[in-house]
């Protein structure tokens, strides 16, 4: 099972990604990660992608989808995978697809987490962050069990400068900008599965769950 997640920032995306790697036996591929790992390992992709960030500039959608594509030829994918963070684009989605073609592969389904701007707001402007392990809680919803202190690994637990409604809002401008039209393009080959995210996580996977079984993925 090979699929995509989207999903607006503070949408819960990265735990429903977590739910279903260890429920499905799924490889979860940051590209972030994928970025970091060329680059700390001191990779061709990543020597020559550092090159480009280095001077402040884009990292062309042909070195993205190499790096990409080597992620995908490792073991832990063979029994599938989420893709989070990448495609991006319609180009970098167009190319994706031709990638997978060329290995007789395809992604079999698009999930979409959906939640309203104001929860995402709440939540969001809630959230603390670990400093040192980059653990997430919120004071709401999942508080620390002493405060400011990690329950992981003892660290300081802080509210990060942009978790605030004003940035809050501007990312979600952002977002709807750039993903609309990516969800348009996989919506057109009916690989659109939602879930909703905006009672809980249980929720949000029943109704992922629900949508991979009539497409008869799962």
């Amino acid at each position: 099972m090979n699929l995509i997640i989207l999903g607006a920032p503070g949408s819960g995306k990265g735990t429903s990604a977590t739910v279903l790697r260890e429920k499905y036996s799924l490889a979860h591929i940051s590209t972030g990660d994928i970025f970091r790992s060329n680059i700390k390992n001191g990779t061709p992709l990543g020597l020559e992608a550092k090159s480009y960030m280095d001077k402040g500039a884009l990292v062309p959608d042909s070195l993205t989808v190499s790096m990409v594509e080597d992620r995908l030829s490792q073991d832990d994918c063979k029994s599938g995978y989420i893709l989070d963070g990448f495609p991006r684009t319609i180009a970098q989605a167009e190319a994706l697809e031709e990638m997978l073609a060329k290995k007789g592969d395809k992604i079999d389904a698009v999930l979409s987490i959906i939640v309203d701007d104001e929860i995402i707001k709440d939540r969001v402007s809630s959230r603390r962050v670990c400093e040192k392990c980059g653990a997430s809680f919120n004071v709401r919803f999942k508080p620390t069990k002493v405060e400011g202190v990690c329950d992981l690994c003892g660290g300081n637990v802080i509210q990060r400068a942009d978790d605030n409604e004003e940035t809050v809002a501007a990312r979600l401008e952002t977002y709807y900008k750039n993903t609309q039209p990516l969800i348009d393009f996989y919506d057109k080959k009916g690989l659109i599965v939602e879930g909703n995210n905006n009672v809980d996580a249980d929720k949000c996977i029943a109704d992922i769950e629900s949508g991979l079984k009539t497409k008869g993925i799962i």
